[in-house]
């Protein structure tokens, strides 16, 4: 039998070249763990090896060819990254789908990717390729790693993850050899992942990526903030994401630092505490939520207990705003903030799994200041970054005591950035993309000039960071000629554990409105403590008492926005925008376009006198039945504006 381990090249050129480089020199390391019932299950670099070697070996005596193309779809599990790196070694590549993707979405991207092997989580992965089965071509085998519920099924084309493993291991005595030499073939130039972008404007479109690509992002990463081989990450974000494989894979692999797996979403947070890792990366939506947690836990404790926090945080938020300025806190401020870091801060970090962190990362969508703020109130080191799925996630980040919470901090090493004439972010770096697989008409605009264009608008401050604004085709000009970016407002109003998702419109219109969805849970919460009974979403949206609860968080968020931009009307929305309606991205993020056309009559009640609009929404029960509802959705107006303000 031929080694377990080959030899790696000494300056590995792909991620599987890297993976074999670690197992070959720290062979009993820790490299993955996952959680199950509750132990956590270690994986070491000579093992995690061992399975790759045998997947990949497994999938070529399938068929498998260079150049082809596996999809991989479930949640984050050590046998995702298995499956991408086997198929990287035999000279194919993968591309993910996000776990929670509608049957339509799959389809979108196996037949744009041409898939010829699918490898899914479980049951219910497998039944969303049953259904769509008679609508893909060229698929030759479906590959499950949870057996769960899957035993009566006897498609031909289904297969046992750890039986592909069997056959691997067998193609492997029959062809010593072979795999070492397919490994070494891998050059930095091959294509490693397609990854999809977020798509909020279209379908999204597959970014094709090179191991030089995402290990020269990783590379230049790691020379601003460095991390360690005995650090922790936690992998909780769906792996399909390019935040997570850049964390995950082109900096955990360059590394060699452990990667988590969570037992359950549900989970993550409680695994997070758990391990305690030194770095994280997450959009917004998760940091939101973070801070919603804090808010929501703090107004159901004591009043001594909410007088400490609010003393806490007001030493919290006066101390990082000195360390923003860089300025030298004085000392009675440095005591004040030790003991507030002492009484409240290090419990409150502790409670999120935050302890531990050397650093940690936002990106994807910007994150609003006061969120920015609060965080570094509490000591967290949170930075931005800005990058694309194009660029292969980062190229411009915070560098350690250079913080500005409106920015996104300078260009990571080789990363050149300018702003054109219109005002467009363009880049460039070893990181960018080889264009959009199938699409050359959209490679050329994307790429025009040999420049990456980002379709975002900034402009650099007088001390080089970055300052993005807005999608440039968002970016609004008011009847004033203020210009405004709804996002920022957006992101004001979303720093309110009651406020989870809105929608700001502006530009044409004589004024700002929102669209506003309720945070269920939260303001379900305070509905309970206060006595105020409801049944469905829709029900405690229009409750009077949560419109005058969501008035005063809008309000606050209009308090420090220049006249013009402040939000005059708005409403609860009757329902919640929803990635399986197409209105958010599976990363969460407004398609503006859609609601603007989905909800148009309810954006022109925001700007007619109507108190109030009537809207029907149709239903559909899980045996099929549908139903027509009526509600009327109230439309409140804010007590800033006159009536010729509105007019």
């Amino acid at each position: 039998m031929p080694p377990a381990v080959p030899f790696p090249p000494q300056d590995p050129e792909t991620l599987p070249q890297w993976l074999f480089y670690h197992a070959h020199h720290t062979p009993d390391r820790i490299a993955l763990r996952e959680r199950n019932y509750g132990i956590w299950q270690p994986l070491l670099w000579r093992e995690y090896a061992d399975h790759v070697r045998a997947f990949c070996c497994g999938l070529v005596s399938l068929g498998l060819q260079p150049q082809e193309t596996i999809a991989i779809i479930g949640d984050n599990r050590p046998e995702w990254v298995i499956a991408e790196l086997a198929a990287q070694a035999a000279g194919a590549k993968s591309v993910g789908i996000y776990q929670d993707s509608v049957v339509k979405e799959i389809v979108y991207i196996l037949t744009h990717a041409d898939v010829s092997f699918i490898v899914v989580e479980d049951q219910e992965q497998v039944d969303k390729i049953l259904e769509l089965w008679p609508e893909i071509q060229g698929v030759r085998r479906v590959i499950y790693y949870d057996p769960k519920g899957l035993r009566n099924y006897t498609e031909e084309y289904l297969m046992p993850f750890t039986q592909v493993e069997e056959l691997g291991r067998a193609y492997d005595q029959e062809h010593p050899g072979w795999f070492e030499a397919r490994l070494a073939q891998g050059k930095a130039s091959d294509l490693a992942i397609l990854s999809t972008t977020s798509g909020t404007t279209a379908n999204p479109k597959l970014a094709m990526l090179t191991h030089n690509n995402l290990l020269s992002m990783g590379r230049n990463l790691m020379q601003v903030d460095p991390l360690e081989p005995g650090d922790e990450f936690v992998s909780f974000l769906p792996l399909a994401w390019i935040g997570e494989q850049m964390m995950s894979l082109a900096c955990g692999l360059q590394v060699g630092f452990t990667i988590n797996f969570p037992e359950e979403p549900e989970t993550v947070q409680a695994d997070i505490r758990e391990i305690g890792p030194q770095a994280m990366f997450s959009p917004p939506r998760i940091w939101e939520n973070l801070v919603s947690q804090v808010q929501v836990k703090m107004e159901d404790s004591s009043r001594l207990k909410r007088r400490v926090y609010t003393w806490a945080m007001g030493v919290g938020y006066e101390m990082a705003d000195t360390r923003f300025r860089k300025e030298t806190p004085p000392l009675g401020l440095r005591l004040r903030y030790l003991l507030a870091d002492w009484t409240v801060f290090q419990e409150i970090k502790d409670h999120l799994g935050l302890r531990r962190l050397k650093r940690a990362y936002t990106g994807g969508a910007a994150l609003g200041p006061d969120i920015f703020r609060f965080f570094h109130a509490l000591g967290v080191n949170l930075k931005q970054i800005y990058g694309q799925t194009e660029i292969s996630g980062i190229a411009v980040v915070h560098r350690d005591g250079d913080v500005k919470f409106q920015t996104v901090g300078t260009p990571i090493p080789e990363t050149e950035i300018r702003i054109d004439d219109s005002g467009e972010i363009l880049m460039r770096s070893p990181a960018v993309m080889q264009g959009y697989y199938g699409n050359p008409e959209a490679t050329r605009a994307a790429l025009e000039g040999g420049w990456l264009h980002s379709g975002d608008a900034g402009y650099f401050d007088d001390d080089g960071h970055l300052i993005v604004i807005d999608r440039a085709s968002d970016v609004m000009t008011l009847h004033d000629g203020t210009k405004f970016s709804p996002q920022f407002i957006e992101n004001k109003l979303k720093f309110s554990p009651y406020i989870k998702e809105s929608v700001v419109f502006g530009g044409d219109w004589p004024f700002v409105s929102a669209i506003i969805n309720i945070d269920f849970a939260n303001v379900g919460k305070w509905a309970e403590n206060h006595q105020l009974a409801y049944t469905t979403y829709t029900d405690l949206a229009q409750k009077p008492e949560v419109y005058d609860l969501v008035r005063e968080h809008v309000r606050r968020a209009n308090a420090d926005l220049p006249p013009a931009a402040r939000i005059r009307r708005f409403l609860l929305l009757h329902k919640e925008l929803d990635a399986d309606d197409a209105e958010l991205t599976r990363t969460r993020k407004v398609r503006r376009r859609l609601v603007a056309q989905r909800y148009d009559e309810i954006i022109s009640a925001l700007y007619s006198e109507m108190p109030y609009i009537d809207v029907e929404t149709t239903i559909t029960y899980q045996d099929g039945r549908t139903a027509l509802l009526q509600t009327r959705i109230r439309i409140e107006r804010m007590d800033e504006a006159s009536p010729d303000q509105e007019g």
